[in-house]
């Protein structure tokens, strides 16, 4: 055991930062009032060495950068509990993270993008081939290569094998949200990151290969597609565009739920059968921008709305958690911070799957009107207690 010094961030929350034994970071958030002292294990596992940045290849019909990563393949899948890599270590368990915790944050041991520009520990593989910045990511050619720079991390939410963000306490939604915050700040000071993007994969419907309570941060070296396409919309319109989306919605029968500071709905032209987004009221570039009290009420709001989808049906719904953020450098001003939440599920037993039109064209056809939606969501979400 070693004692790893802590930072005090918002709400009481204890940051402890160190390294996994192939020179990866790892992050302990200590909840406040934790029963954990400072001193945590060192993890004295025999690894091999980081594998070597991925490249992304550039698709000349789109502009898209795709990140070919070999070394995903050997992730794991679906692994019994007493095997569970995201648990604290045990001796019949060499997991990520070597000692107890309240919620932990580590780079990934087989990323999609990363690391990033060679690395002040040394032990990262220096990108042999990096972005030369956003001019260059736009230009148009055959053949257009580059090293996948920025980082992956994972986000344990608790050191349970099984859950979500959902299942936690309002504490511990807490100690997350101040994680995120600080991991956004942290990945968008990283030379060579355009976006920082936290998200929760839940259920085997959606792919997820891990039952442990967790989430991810990506942070791309470009403006991701979907950004880009929003970013051409401001520019179309008006730069308060989200302003106006928030009061279209707040004036509509789409709300599922309203505090001081966020509203949640349905948006008007919901692409997925279960379909809401969660928006602060005010305009913040990403999580990092947030005032202490519109943290404090995310906590509760947002794990009401998740049960509240859980409630829908008589089993745990499937979802991704996407936190939309402006990019590091652009559209700061005009781009506001907020999460859509997506689920297939169009029924107890039936999920839509993205087919020809969806997946080859990009032309979705709804199956569930968003007022029905919302309507499903509000009579769950009343029902909810924490």
């Amino acid at each position: 055991m070693t004692e790893i010094p802590g930072t005090s961030l918002d709400a009481g929350v204890v940051r402890r930062s160190t390294r996994l034994a192939d020179g990866r970071e790892l992050i302990y958030y200590d909840d406040p009032g934790t029963a954990l002292g400072p001193e945590r294990a060192v993890d004295a596992r025999a690894l091999d060495p980081r594998p070597v940045t991925a490249t992304m290849r550039q698709d000349v019909l789109t502009g898209d950068w795709i990140s070919v990563a070999a070394a995903r393949q050997n992730r794991a899948f679906l692994p019994p509990a007493e095997l569970d890599p995201l648990a604290p270590q045990t001796p019949g368990n060499p997991s990520e993270i070597p000692s107890r915790y309240d919620v932990a944050v580590f780079e990934n041991r087989s990323p999609s993008f990363g690391p990033a520009l060679a690395e002040a520990t040394g032990d990262a593989p220096a990108a042999s081939d990096p972005p030369r910045g956003l001019d260059d990511l736009a230009a148009l050619g055959l053949g257009r290569a580059r090293s996948s720079v920025g980082r992956c991390e994972v986000v344990c939410f608790s050191p349970a094998h099984e859950g979500s963000f959902g299942t936690q306490s309002v504490t511990r939604a807490r100690t997350v949200i101040e994680a995120w915050a600080d991991r956004t700040a942290a990945l968008s000071a990283l030379p060579g990151v355009q976006q920082v993007f936290p998200f929760e994969n839940r259920g085997e419907a959606i792919g997820v290969t891990l039952h442990h309570p967790h989430g991810q941060i990506y942070a791309y070296p470009y403006v991701t597609p979907r950004t880009s396409l929003l970013l051409a919309s401001l520019d179309r319109t008006a730069p308060d565009l989200f302003q106006r989306i928030l009061e279209f919605e707040q004036a509509g029968p789409r709300v599922v739920l309203r505090g001081e500071h966020w509203t949640a709905f349905v948006p008007f032209a919901a692409r997925w059968p279960l379909e809401v987004h969660l928006m602060p009221h005010r305009h913040v570039p990403d999580l990092a921008a947030l005032s202490g009290p519109e943290r404090d009420e995310l906590a509760t709001l947002y794990l009401r709305l998740l049960r509240g989808v859980d409630a829908v049906y008589d089993t745990p719904t499937p979802y991704i958690a996407a936190w939309h953020q402006a990019p590091v450098h652009v559209g700061r001003d005009t781009v506001r911070l907020h999460l859509q939440l997506t689920s297939p599920r169009r029924a107890a037993d039936k999920l839509k799957f993205l087919a020809g039109s969806e997946a080859a064209m990009g032309a979705w056809i709804g199956d569930v009107p968003p007022e029905t939606s919302a309507e499903r969501l509000r009579a769950a979400v009343e029902g909810v207690a924490l």
